[in-house]
């Protein structure tokens, strides 16, 4: 199984020792290969980012080396808003308004194939996508 991580699960992953226990148990039993990312995710820790950069100049820099890592790291596993995915999130939301990123998300996953995990679950669990929150036992 491959998945697809939201950006609340990259970021909890980036506490190291501190992340929750759960998560990173979850994170270290699960092959590199069949983890990626979105381009959304790397927009949203971007936005934050800048957001940090207001208030504390270092903190952002220390983030951008992170962000650029990412890149790095997921460079051939970063997936786009592409057209299958636009037609996808198209279905969506038609009963009830979706969260925009986080609907964009799941119709990556949905039109990849990809288990979504995130935090919100909630949010998605009226898109067909399959989900999981590491978040929980």
């Amino acid at each position: 199984m491959s998945f697809l991580i939201d950006t609340n699960v990259i970021s909890e992953v980036r506490k190291g020792r501190a992340a929750n226990p759960t998560v990173l148990r979850w994170w270290k039993s699960t092959r590199e290969e069949d983890l990626f990312l979105s381009v959304l995710v790397l927009g949203e820790i971007r936005r934050g980012i800048e957001k940090i950069r207001i208030r504390d100049r270092i903190r952002a820099q220390r983030l951008e080396s992170w962000l650029q890592s990412l890149a790095n790291t997921f460079s051939d596993k970063l997936l786009p808003v592409d057209l299958k995915t636009a037609i996808t999130w198209g279905s969506f939301g038609v009963e009830r308004t979706l969260p925009m990123i986080d609907s964009l998300l799941a119709a990556t996953a949905v039109a990849n194939n990809l288990t979504l995990v995130s935090r919100n679950t909630a949010d998605m669990k009226d898109c067909g996508v399959r989900l999981l929150n590491p978040f929980e036992e």
